[in-house]
């Protein structure tokens, strides 16, 4: 098998990429560089600078590299950009991805389709654990085009006999090495660092949910973690043909806003108390992932815990802001 890891430049790609190689999958980048970086990807890995939007790119691509299976994270991925950007998010992430299949449907050797989806689907679910069950109800665009892309990837699987996994990622954090590390300032975890490195107050946004501390509680997973699941489904789709997955990818523990700026202050050496400014509109009170159905499917588990995901994204972070280390 040779995998084309589309995205594989950006932050999660990255990781994917190598949890691939390291598990012995030959793999292929394919990215536009817009947001990914050149650096990321390793030494001996083929890199193909192009956008999914282009279908005969890809199609070169899929023939010229022998490819058999792909993983599909190229996406546009901020919520709030989605909503004031819509079109450019529907053209980006379901437009891109209806052109990558028909790529890879006419190529005769790609058997397998990983799709990158997201627990933005599930929109504010009223419940303790999300299962993948639980309904769908995406809040922005952003959530809507990875359900479209889920509905597009299975409809495809079920008509063309491609095997497919769409995996739901939970609230991703850490870094394998401080080089890898998130170079966004877009989750709570990078967010924080950054406050933290103006020397201002983190912001928590509203503490008043029915929650044990009255903050939003998320289920985090470890970028490694997470990178490793996608090395277990794309052997799962190699063994077991027409096979068609949709799976948490989360820890199935939740922690508060509170609770991790609180962790993040003890690990970087900080001590600095959180602010609290209103509520932002469409936080749900909980999200937290099921991952049993991953562990029956896949045999796969989180290994890695809070602790972990703040001590390495914080190497990450210090490396490219050194001014940030407490001595």
């Amino acid at each position: 098998m040779t995998w084309l890891i589309t995205g594989g430049a950006g932050y999660i790609g990255a990781h994917v990429v190598r949890a691939m190689t390291e598990a012995g999958e030959p793999a292929v980048v394919y990215d536009d560089l817009s947001t990914g970086i050149i650096e990321r990807v390793p030494d001996g890995v083929p890199l193909v600078v192009g956008s999914t939007l282009d279908g005969e790119r890809v199609a070169r691509a899929l023939t010229a590299h022998r490819i058999t299976g792909v993983v599909h994270l190229a996406a546009k991925k901020q919520v709030g950009e989605s909503v004031d950007l819509p079109l450019h998010y529907y053209r980006e992430n379901v437009e891109g991805l209806r052109v990558l299949l028909e790529a890879v449907t006419g190529a005769a050797r790609v058997r397998s389709f990983v799709f990158s989806s997201s627990a933005a689907v599930y929109g504010m679910p009223d419940v303790d654990l999300v299962t993948e069950e639980t309904p769908c109800a995406p809040m922005s665009p952003y959530g809507e085009t990875k359900l479209a892309g889920e509905w597009l990837v299975r409809a495809t699987g079920r008509a063309t006999g491609l095997s497919t996994a769409s995996l739901r990622y939970f609230n991703v954090a850490g870094a394998a090495t401080p080089e890898l590390a998130d170079t966004g300032v877009f989750n709570l975890v990078p967010m924080v660092f950054e406050k933290l490195t103006e020397n201002a107050p983190p912001r928590i946004f509203g503490d008043d949910y029915p929650t044990p501390d009255g903050t939003c509680v998320r289920d985090y997973i470890h970028v490694v973690d997470l990178a490793e699941a996608h090395v277990a489904a794309a052997r799962a789709l190699q063994t077991s043909p027409g096979r068609d997955l949709t799976l948490n990818i989360g820890r199935g523990e939740g922690v508060s806003v509170r609770e991790m700026i609180d962790t993040i202050n003890a690990i970087t050496g900080y001590d600095r108390p959180p602010t609290v400014t209103p509520r932002r509109p469409g936080d749900p009170a909980r999200v937290v992932a099921s991952a049993d159905r991953i562990a029956t499917e896949l045999g796969w588990k989180a290994r890695h815990d809070v602790q972990d995901m703040i001590t390495s994204a914080w190497e990450g972070w210090v490396r490219s802001h050194p001014d940030a280390a407490r001595d």
